[in-house]
């Protein structure tokens, strides 16, 4: 069965916080909660060149996580009441030595466990070994075509063969051991790669991915992608012309909250990181992606390379970092950059603590992913 096919709703451009209102609460009480979601990455490295990618805005000193590591971390999220570990981040998990074992095992603790890839790698075997302990599989893949995919990804054009090949082949096991794994292609959409929207949108209906999501570019506060925000609007008509290219068992959504915003946020206190936190690929926990860089270094919290996860987040520090990007000595509006993995989270946490989004009566089926907000 498809996952797109059931009756459970697919949020690609929301969040699910509201689904989790005993934590909520817990925070709002001022309890240290555990983490709803942590997105993380097994390493800093990569093998593709993207000219969109904001990792390369986050260096920092790089250490090496290992099998024992992260089956601690595993082990501690576990415990502590994490629910959800997507392997996303600031670099490609899939060449890390200890890609599919952390997968199995953090699966087999009772964690969800997500991965967020360009999918080179990802060969029928490994594939087999993995599909069944993930709750989504998300290909990033800007460009349909050949020659456009080998420049705007930074790799060679036969490698775009590649990649499609993995993506029949994860469709095809799905398929054959009915798993009720998601899988996704995602283009990170700058507004000159306009030209690729509607390419992608017919290679994923050739491919037949549950879905796929085109989302905005974010870039930092101090522009240095050179995202035009300007640029999306006059997109928006090609946008909807991929999004009905949408079938029974395929979806074309578009992110338009986010492109919509114009790279532009409606608050100022950050109260998402406690829910969903990011680690780096060097081992590195800060509150979001955004703060990773060595620039950041007051808002670090520790690394799980040196230190067990559930000691740094039961530490004084983690918690001073949180609250200081909760109070009134930080301002997202001015000292973040664009539109952040939390910024769904926030923007719900926001209206909620002013009165203007009480927390729903949940009512019908939940919706998929539940464990990533």
């Amino acid at each position: 069965m498809s996952g797109m096919t059931d009756h459970t709703e697919l949020i690609l451009d929301g969040t699910k916080i509201f689904w989790h209102q005993d934590r909520i609460r817990a925070w709002e009480r001022g309890e240290r909660i555990a983490p709803i979601t942590i997105d993380m990455a097994l390493t800093r490295a990569c093998n593709f060149g993207c000219h969109y990618c904001y990792a390369m805005l986050q260096e920092n000193d790089r250490q090496v996580i290992d099998r024992k590591v992260i089956f601690d971390f595993l082990d501690d999220c576990a415990e502590i009441g994490v629910k959800g570990v997507s392997l996303v981040s600031d670099g490609e998990s899939t060449i890390s030595p200890v890609f599919v074992d952390t997968i199995v095992h953090g699966s087999e603790v009772g964690l969800s466990m997500a991965v967020g890839t360009n999918g080179f790698v990802l060969n029928r075997r490994k594939l087999e070994e993995i599909l069944p302990h993930l709750t989504y599989l998300r290909i990033n893949i800007s460009a349909g075509e050949r020659s456009r995919y080998a420049q705007i990804m930074g790799v060679k054009e036969e490698w775009f063969d590649r990649v499609c090949q993995n993506i029949r082949d994860m469709v095809a096991i799905k398929r054959e051991k009915n798993l009720a794994v998601t899988i996704g292609l995602q283009m990170v959409l700058m507004p000159e790669y306009e030209d690729q929207i509607i390419p992608l949108a017919m290679l994923g209906k050739e491919l037949r991915p549950d879905y796929l999501v085109i989302k905005h570019c974010s870039d930092n506060e101090d522009g240095d992608l050179g995202v035009n925000y300007d640029g999306y609007r006059p997109l928006y008509d090609t946008l909807r012309r991929a999004e009905a290219l949408s079938d029974d068992e395929y979806k074309v959504a578009v992110k338009w909250s986010k492109i919509d915003a114009d790279g532009k946020r409606s608050y100022q206190r950050c109260y998402g990181p406690p829910f969903m936190l990011q680690i780096s690929g060097s081992g590195l926990i800060a509150p979001c992606g955004m703060l990773f860089n060595e620039r950041y270094k007051k808002f670090h919290m520790g690394n799980i390379v040196e230190k067990r996860f559930k000691d740094i987040w039961a530490s004084d520090e983690y918690w001073e970092v949180m609250n200081l990007l909760a109070g009134p000595e930080f301002n997202a509006q001015s000292m973040c950059g664009t539109l952040c993995l939390q910024h769904k989270v926030n923007e719900a946490l926001d209206g909620y603590l002013k009165g203007d989004r009480p927390l729903p009566v949940l009512a019908g089926p939940q919706p998929q992913h539940l464990n990533f907000v």
